[in-house]
């Protein structure tokens, strides 16, 4: 039977349950573990979340069972909980929005490891506010080979007047983020992210792939560029992941990024719960200028070599 305790949490009455079950199971961390993490967090966790449709990726019984994505808000949910709703020529879906504390506690305490958020916000979900690049490595490639793909993308990006932004996914690989901050389209960000993706493969054929299949991944980084899109989302930077350890999105910094290569050491970029709330306590939100700086893309949403 369930263990629920009532709490209120910036005035807003919750019920958490089962805090002591765990959902790491190689390193013991558990579900009270995890609702303090992003209880922490939240000061630099909210601003990102703010405003934009989110999808759960629930973990009921921990990392190593069943799991499930949720875009749809959960209809149990409290009534102070906001929501959006993304039309489809298929099937609307009513997201979740998280503005605040007592949001993000109620979704952490649903077994919701991972936060997957869109590009857009909610008042306007046509209009991307930065643009994504997903570093994805085929083994044996890991986040090493990454990095050294992520430099090449960041001179393209610098030759367009471009700066972009570097976090970890928290799993294998890395994540670029270009904020934009004004107008633009999922045509115009996805065309221009496919045609870079493109001149990677062409300047880089022997680390850089830009299609899907993933036969052709092997030993390669895919440059995903299809993150791009309306319907799609991805991992919110300080998200928990659902790994063997509690490792988290994290913001880096291109000197982080640079030492890791340099030093062929794929460790410097796995950050835990811990790691990241340490990190965050001395360095602040790295991520922050994604929320604000503003960028346009080139007139033309193409690159050339």
């Amino acid at each position: 039977m369930a263990k629920r305790t009532q709490v209120m949490v910036d005035g807003k009455p919750l019920e958490v349950s089962n805090l002591d079950k765990v959902l790491y199971r190689e390193t013991g961390f558990t579900k009270g573990e995890l609702i303090d993490y992003y209880m922490r967090i939240a000061p630099v966790l909210l601003p990102h979340l703010k405003g934009r449709p989110l999808t759960l990726k629930r973990y009921p019984d921990g990392t190593d069972g069943f799991f499930f994505y949720e875009k749809n808000c959960p209809a149990h949910r409290p009534c102070w909980i906001k929501t959006t709703v993304v039309h489809s020529e298929k099937k609307d879906t009513e997201h979740c929005v998280i503005n605040d504390l007592p949001s993000l506690i109620w979704v952490a305490n649903l077994a919701s490891i991972e936060l997957h958020t869109s590009l857009a916000l909610a008042k306007n979900v046509d209009r991307p506010t930065m643009l994504a690049f997903d570093l994805d490595p085929g083994p044996p490639a890991n986040i090493l080979q990454c990095c050294r793909v992520a430099m090449w993308t960041r001179a393209i990006l610098e030759e367009h007047g471009l700066k972009s932004y570097p976090k970890t996914s928290g799993s294998k690989g890395l994540q670029l983020y270009v904020p934009l901050n004004k107008a633009a389209t999922y045509d115009q960000t996805k065309t221009f992210a496919h045609n870079m993706a493109e001149q990677l493969e062409r300047q880089h054929p022997e680390l850089v792939v830009s299609k899907m299949s993933k036969a052709l991944r092997n030993g390669k980084v895919f440059v995903d560029w299809s993150q791009n899109d309306r319907h799609k989302t991805t991992v919110c930077v300080y998200s928990l992941r659902a790994k063997a350890e509690p490792t988290v999105s994290t913001p880096v910094t291109w000197q982080e990024v640079e030492s890791a290569l340099k030093k062929n050491d794929a460790e410097k970029l796995v950050f835990t719960s811990a790691d990241v709330l340490k990190r965050v306590e001395k360095q602040g939100d790295l991520f922050a200028p994604v929320l604000t700086e503003k960028q346009a893309l080139p007139a033309f949403a193409s690159t050339s070599d």
